[in-house]
């Protein structure tokens, strides 16, 4: 391994890992996990992968449950028994115990949450471990424990309720049952922060700054001014004592990288090109676009809205594009369009493809279980307690 001696660095950077890989100078295993499959990881160009999938899904018959996220490629989704958001999918995984296998066609926060909820003999696998999730990863254990202590020294933790949105580590969800917080979904944010309130009096939402901005505006009726930001890359998180004791919401800086891609102006752009069209939104978008848009809801309420949309209605869906290209196929009566002319896909959730669902599908029916995906028990214990305060939420 090179040593930071030997790498010449610009003045004044430090040779930390997360610097060194940015600069190309040093790899980083864990961003890099799940490249190499043990085997042959079939051809994408392979025409019999679907008979494969198929024969290998049905050599195993319920030994074997498929999950397929709402934002997954349709090649993937065919094969899937349940296809929902996160948590649902983590539900429908505990609810079958006597599946032997989970293989979870989504990210890595999402099979965690399913190894927390499942038995211990049953296997999560999550079909290529590089399939991760950026907001996820903008929030680790070590920042937020951090953020805990500079909340602490402002002596303001004592009064602060951890709610965590599901699209966060099993580390995360641990930290969050261990200070008494919840975890939330889009859909139940504004119920898991009234609860939180109830408790304390103030919330530090994690990981993402949007969802938790535009409940605590939009939905709670707090002020702009009632939320402050914390950046983890800045000392104390760039906020001064009295911030964080005026503050009614401290968010965290992440967001999500298809959501976080719309801007007002994509919204009139669509307007203007499309009279009369409808714009539906993710509570994950930006404060600026939800107030443009004319409605805004959790995937579920996406689905169900254009369900039950009149036929010829005109549609712009700001959420992410598998999803979007699947609602069109399915209404052919009604116009529905990507918010946003430039193209973008859920990169990390795209990693999970029909060759490595092949390859992971198929080593199940060699006896091997790859890519299981474990949770410290300690971790899921606290992690646990922190998703049952969601499922108990009024």
């Amino acid at each position: 391994m090179t040593s930071p001696a030997d790498l010449d660095l610009p003045e004044g950077v430090e040779a930390t890992p997360l610097a060194l890989l940015l600069l190309g100078r040093q790899s980083d295993p864990d961003s890099e996990r799940g490249v190499e499959c043990p085997g042959d990881l079939p051809a994408a160009s392979d025409p019999s992968l679907v008979a494969r999938a198929r024969a290998a899904k049905d050599a195993l018959g319920e030994r074997v449950f498929v999950l397929g996220h709402h934002y997954q490629r349709d090649e993937v989704i065919q094969f899937a028994d349940v296809t929902g958001d996160s948590f649902k999918l983590a539900q429908q995984a505990a609810a079958r115990p006597d599946a032997e296998f989970i293989v979870f066609c989504g990210v890595h926060f999402m099979a965690e949450s399913a190894d927390i909820l499942t038995g211990p003999e049953q296997a999560v696998v999550l079909p290529d471990l590089a399939a991760g999730c950026s907001m996820a990863d903008m929030a680790t254990f070590d920042q937020v424990e951090q953020c805990w202590d500079a909340l602490t020294d402002a002596g303001v933790a004592d009064g602060v309720i951890p709610v965590s949105y599901m699209n966060s580590s099993a580390a995360i969800k641990g930290f969050t049952g261990r200070h008494g917080g919840t975890i939330c979904t889009s859909s139940n944010a504004k119920r898991a922060m009234e609860w939180a309130f109830d408790k304390g009096e103030k919330v530090l939402f994690i990981p993402d700054q949007h969802l938790g901005r535009n409940t605590a505006v939009l939905e709670l009726g707090l002020s702009l001014d009632d939320c402050v930001l914390y950046n983890p890359h800045k000392p104390n998180g760039g906020l001064t004592a009295e911030q964080y004791r005026a503050a009614k919401v401290i968010l965290w800086k992440g967001h999500c990288s298809v959501h976080g891609r719309f801007n007002e102006a994509t919204v009139t752009e669509v307007r203007a090109r499309i009279p009369g069209v409808n714009v539906l939104v993710h509570p994950e978008c930006k404060h600026e676009v939800v107030l443009a848009a004319d409605l805004v809801g959790s995937t579920d309420f996406i689905i169900r809205t254009l369900d039950a949309a009149e036929p010829g209605s005109a549609w712009a869906i700001g959420t992410e594009l598998n999803l979007v290209k699947r609602l069109a196929k399915q209404h052919p009566d009604k116009q529905i369009v990507f918010l946003d002319k430039t193209v973008c896909f859920c990169s990390t959730m795209n990693r999970i493809d029909l060759p490595h669902l092949v390859w992971a599908l198929e080593q199940l029916v060699a006896g091997t279980v790859p890519n299981r995906i474990t949770v410290e028990p300690e971790t899921a214990r606290h992690a646990r307690q922190a998703l049952d305060q969601m499922l108990s939420l009024p």
